[in-house]
């Protein structure tokens, strides 16, 4: 879900848990335009089944951030497609490592269907296209977005052959290693953050304490 209203109405039909999309996710981020940073609070306050938090997540800080929001675990799309063993081709993986957070874009933005892309020829055509005066159908972009042609991309290795689907955690992936690597890393990283955000609170707590014990003179 990427709205809480969304989330609560999932809840109402019975389902288990929710993943919930800030504005920063692949994919289709909903057209609210929040991110994560605020979805997840309010969902995890709104909500009584677990939420697994997606969107702008690629390592232990963010998932012990998304923790700290209320989160029961998270989701990864894009970090995982830089990883040895994604089923696609090292030249769309070396794309993504080399993307920086600035280099993704929003399309169907004109047809009320947010989607967020790895910036590349054909999404700026398709941009481009929505833009023209008079805006556009989806027929008249069909042909660039298929999902045929973004497959072949992947597979081919040509970014600019068809749509990449990544998010803005683009910018957080520097390498690409194993599936194990990534996850025994991003543990050991989120048990760092969020025992040096324990440690902070602790000294905190001691200095507020501290403060209120009276002094002899």
């Amino acid at each position: 879900c990427t709205s809480v209203r969304h989330a609560l109405s999932a809840e109402r039909n019975g389902v288990d848990a929710v993943s919930i999309d800030g504005f920063e996710c692949a994919g289709h981020p909903g057209e609210d335009d929040v991110p994560g940073l605020v979805l997840i609070p309010l969902a995890t306050r709104a909500l009584r089944i677990p939420v697994v938090a997606s969107g702008g997540i690629a390592d232990g800080r963010g998932m012990a951030a998304a923790l700290a929001l209320g989160a029961e675990g998270v989701n990864m799309g894009t970090r995982f497609c830089a990883t040895v063993e994604a089923p696609i081709h090292e030249q769309i993986k070396q794309a993504l490592v080399r993307a920086s957070e600035r280099d993704t874009q929003l399309i169907f933005r004109s047809l009320h269907n947010t989607g967020r892309v790895l910036k590349n020829a054909v999404s700026d055509e398709v941009v481009a296209t929505e833009r023209r005066p008079g805006g556009c159908v989806f027929a008249d972009i069909q042909p660039l977005v298929a999902g045929a042609r973004g497959r072949a991309a992947l597979l081919s290795g040509e970014v600019d052959a068809g749509l990449v689907w990544a998010g803005q955690v683009v910018g957080l992936i520097d390498d690409i290693p194993t599936c194990d690597a990534l996850l025994q890393r991003m543990v050991a990283q989120c048990r760092e953050s969020l025992g040096r955000a324990a440690a902070w609170a602790a000294a905190d707590g001691a200095h507020a304490h501290e403060s209120q014990v009276p002094h002899a003179h």
